[in-house]
């Protein structure tokens, strides 16, 4: 898989479990380049994402709840994942 199929897997996703006013995904991956356990193939993405639904919760409840949206993607492409809301 690359970079802009992950991108658009994750949009999908999210769009699809949570009323999203803006998301944005950003490949962070060359922070990660020269890391030890960086492996060909798994990527980081910052996610950026306002949401009126989102500001009401926890932030903790928040990473958990896109964590199991993502989980596929977690466990198959993704090495790094930053949440940001706004």
């Amino acid at each position: 898989m690359d970079i802009n199929q992950l991108k658009e897997i994750v949009k999908k996703k999210i769009n699809s479990k949570i009323k999203v006013d803006e998301l944005k995904i950003l490949d962070k991956t060359f922070l990660h380049l020269k890391h030890n356990s960086h492996k060909h193939g798994k990527f980081h993405l910052e996610i950026i994402i306002k949401s009126e639904e989102l500001k009401i919760k926890n932030r903790i409840d928040v990473s958990r709840n896109i964590h199991k949206i993502l989980q596929k993607e977690i466990n198959e492409s993704i090495h790094s994942l930053q949440i940001k809301l706004i």
